[in-house]
């Protein structure tokens, strides 16, 4: 673990095992964290950040920077682990996710330096005053295992900037991946104490510096389950929670549907369906479902091509871990049971190394009861259900409690847009993959949904991280 600017073991002594999904193998082992090693990290950042605070705002951007320039020296070695430890494929998807998490930190430097304050009028004509945002002191981050990279970077990166210390504590499935990036974090040299992380279970240290009164803020990327924990323990605190969704895709009766296919196997098969941003649910018009489905299996057999995810020709690769899998068996086995038929796939593939790999599935016949339509699957799967209206899928929409991300296929632009204004979500593509994001907007759940609060993205995650401060001065 990483504390205090030192490289340490856990106070137990204990130690937990690394296997890579992709092949099997061992990756090593890494440090069981104990409430007590969290406390430690949580002292060390509060001894740091007022002085990290105390920086200008330019010094802390040439840090972030040093850390992007770490990351691209580093490129080829983060990109294999992250395909070693998470499994997602070397040349489809480990660089991509390599050359996004550099470009955070340079948005977190350049941000840092456009966080303005207002001088508003006083009633006393002797007086002047400041309103300018400081940092909130000590921001705990939890993080999940899909994007072992770029997700902690959303975060992390802006809560640096930003002036405050940083206690991370990384999913315990990827944390080899997790420790490769700290490597670059701390090969930038920040003020010891500034940036830790804590390796453990997630209902240990993650627990300890979500509850701690030594941490003024948290940021939580990952389940909803595990997020409503966190909210819980952190009561009273600037929180920011981006949790999951089970996106619906909507392809309308005057789709593109050759651009409707392309977008559902980004939607479905990007990081093996890991995603929250995944399409969970496809809400196809009853005009449209025959020809669509025959272009989907015609794009499936074409396109996804599960194997070795160090092969050139690997679109997808294994799931992360086998929670993940037996969820997969269990949406699946609901949904046939309960109707629904097996277009393609639908179980784990056979003759590799792990029992991860699983094959990209379409089920066809889903109706808004089955499990596989009111939870997030989170794996490699088209579950495809019929509807006659538009307004029929915005009322589906309406009545999920999830609302993170939705996209809808129509060839009509003014309808496409009246669609997205209506949508409860807090994102809406028009003719465009539900997994298509860009890392510089604000991104995060609909209010009232269980998708989160706040907004990761570029500069957005700052509104979280730092808070308005008053001086007046009499002159």
């Amino acid at each position: 673990m990483y504390i205090a600017g030192e490289w340490v073991e856990s106070g137990s002594g204990e130690r937990m095992e690394a296997t890579s999904p992709a092949t099997g193998d061992s990756l090593g082992s890494f440090p069981a964290g104990t409430r007590e090693d969290a406390q430690r990290a949580i002292a060390a950042a509060n001894a740091a950040w007022r002085d990290w605070a105390a920086r200008s705002a330019f010094e802390r951007a040439e840090a972030m920077d040093r850390i992007a320039a770490v990351i691209a020296e580093r490129r080829e070695d983060l990109a294999r682990m992250l395909t070693l430890d998470q499994g997602k494929p070397l040349k489809a998807e480990a660089y991509d996710e390599v050359d996004e998490l550099e470009q955070y930190w340079l948005m977190a430097a350049a941000d840092a330096k456009r966080l303005e304050g207002t001088m508003p009028p006083s009633v006393d004509g002797g007086k002047r005053v400041l309103v300018y945002r400081v940092p909130k002191g000590v921001v705990g981050v939890i993080t999940p295992w899909n994007w072992p990279y770029t997700m902690p970077a959303e975060v992390v990166a802006p809560a640096l900037a930003a002036g405050n210390a940083v206690v991370w504590v990384p999913a315990p499935t990827t944390t080899v991946a997790a420790v490769k990036l700290a490597e670059c974090i701390a090969a930038a040299e920040l003020p010891a104490g500034a940036f830790n992380m804590v390796t453990g279970e997630g209902a240990v240290v993650g627990d300890e510096i979500a509850g701690s009164t030594g941490t003024h803020a948290i940021g939580f990327v990952g389940s909803i389950t595990t997020g409503y924990k966190v909210a819980e323990r952190a009561a009273g605190k600037s929180l920011l929670l981006e949790m999951g969704g089970n996106g619906p895709v909507v392809v309308l009766d005057d789709a593109d549907l050759d651009k409707a296919v392309e977008g559902t196997l980004v939607a479905s098969f990007l990081c093996a369906g890991q995603s929250c941003t995944a399409g969970e649910r496809f809400l196809v018009h009853e005009s449209v479902h025959d020809a669509y489905l025959d272009k989907l299996a015609a794009a499936m057999a074409k396109e996804v091509r599960l194997g070795d995810p160090f092969a050139d020709d690997t679109t997808m690769g294994p799931l992360n871990n086998e929670p993940v899998a037996e969820k997969m068996d269990r949406h699946i086995g609901d949904a046939v049971e309960r109707g629904a038929e097996v277009v393609a796939g639908g179980s784990r593939a056979q003759g590799y190394p792990t029992g991860l790999y699983y094959e990209p599935t379409v089920l066809d016949g889903v109706t808004h009861d089955m499990e596989v339509s009111t939870e997030e699957t989170f794996g490699p799967i088209v579950p495809i259900s019929t509807i006659k209206s538009e307004d029929e899928a915005l009322a589906l929409i309406d009545e999920s409690p999830y609302g993170l991300l939705a996209s809808v296929f129509t060839q009509d632009l003014r309808r496409g847009l009246r669609f997205a204004e209506s949508a409860r979500a807090g994102w809406v593509n028009v003719n465009e993959s539900s997994n298509y994001w860009e890392s510089h907007l604000p991104f995060g759940g609909r209010a009232g949904s269980r998708s989160g609060i706040g907004r990761v993205g570029g500069r957005h995650p700052f509104d979280t991280f730092t808070e308005t401060k008053t001086v007046i001065v009499e002159i």
